[in-house]
C-alpha cells in the first residue's frame, strides 16, 4: 500500500491543493528541488564558487527578532477529593 498506484498519486495531489492551494505548489516545489540538490552537492562534496541568488521577488521576507515571552506559573494543585463515608443499607 504505497504510491505504486495511480489513483494513490493522485489523491495525494488533490489533498495538497486543498491544503496548499494551487498558489504555494510551485513555491514549495521550487523549495524542495532546491533544498535537494543543496543536500546533494554537501553529499557529494561539490561547491559552487557561485551561490545560486533568487530574485527579489522570491527572496524570503526577513524576520524581525522575536523576544522570548515568559511562561506563567501554574496554579497550585488541588487537593484530590475526601473519601464519601460509607453508605449503610438497612
Amino acid at each position: 500500500m504505497g504510491l505504486d498506484n495511480p489513483l494513490h498519486i493522485a489523491f495525494l495531489v488533490v489533498i495538497l491543493l486543498l491544503i496548499f492551494g494551487a498558489k504555494r505548489l510551485p513555491e514549495i516545489g521550487r523549495s524542495l528541488g532546491s533544498g535537494m540538490r543543496e543536500f546533494k552537492s554537501s553529499v557529494t562534496g561539490e561547491s559552487n564558487s557561485q551561490p545560486t541568488a533568487l530574485p527579489a521577488a522570491q527572496q524570503p521576507p526577513a524576520q524581525a527578532p522575536v523576544a522570548p515571552v515568559a511562561q506563567p506559573a501554574a496554579p497550585p494543585a488541588a487537593a484530590p477529593p475526601a473519601p464519601a463515608p460509607p453508605v449503610e443499607h438497612q
